[in-house]
């Protein structure tokens, strides 16, 4: 684990090439905040924040492009029902003075009118993602940051598994074979058989075989 004092060294100095993760401790909520102004929105890199640990993540392309693929897949099956949302993509999400996260994907779907037209969310006031989409965490920072943010749904893709984290409470997720928002559908294994496809048909063309399966499954 690579330990960085940030108050002596800017995040900016250190060259991290993509696939590549970086732990810092003993970070203040003052300086986590201090390193997402001075990065700024336009970056490659994702932070997490969570008691102190500050993450540091540069995903690698094929990270990319799996995240896209399962948003689409969310926004088909979205559509399909004729239910309305609001994508927020990689909102920085802050609680308190404890915990700061960004997904790759996330999702207002129940909530969806909360968020409307909103350029910034305050957690003080506003609920949590109803839905927050990772591909390849390897970070327990992130998984105590969406804790401590309480978002309900959490979907976790690696190594071509999905799965599925269910908020219990508010200190701990389990493990779903279920997704709450989509329940009569066998999300944790769609999404997995559908990246692959993607892999070998194309991004688009797996989507419209994703899409025919919807009509046909009705």
């Amino acid at each position: 684990m690579t330990v960085i004092n940030v108050v002596k060294i800017p995040l900016q100095t250190i060259d991290l090439s993509p696939g590549s993760h970086m732990r810092m401790s003993d970070v203040s909520w003052t300086q986590y905040e201090a390193l997402l102004e001075e990065l700024g929105k336009n970056r490659g890199s994702r932070l997490a924040y969570s008691q102190g640990v500050l993450d540091v993540m540069v995903p690698l392309p094929e990270h990319e492009r799996a995240k896209i693929v399962i948003a689409d897949l969310v926004k088909a099956i979205l559509r399909f029902q004729r239910r309305p949302w609001e994508p927020l993509g990689s909102t920085t999400f802050k609680r308190g003075d404890s915990a700061g996260i960004e997904p790759d994907e996330c999702f207002y779907i129940q909530n969806y009118q909360t968020v409307i037209g909103k350029e910034r969310i305050d957690l003080a006031v506003d609920p949590p993602p109803d839905l927050a989409i990772e591909s390849d965490v390897t970070s327990k920072t992130r998984i105590e940051a969406y804790i401590a943010i309480k978002v309900p749904e959490l979907w976790i893709y690696d190594s071509g598994q999905l799965k599925i984290n269910v908020l219990k409470g508010d200190d701990c997720y389990v493990d779903s074979e279920t997704s709450l928002i989509f329940p009569d559908l066998p999300i944790i294994k769609i999404i997995p058989r559908t990246i692959e496809q993607a892999k070998h048909i194309g991004t688009s063309q797996a989507l419209l075989e994703f899409e025919e399966w919807l009509q046909e499954k009705e």
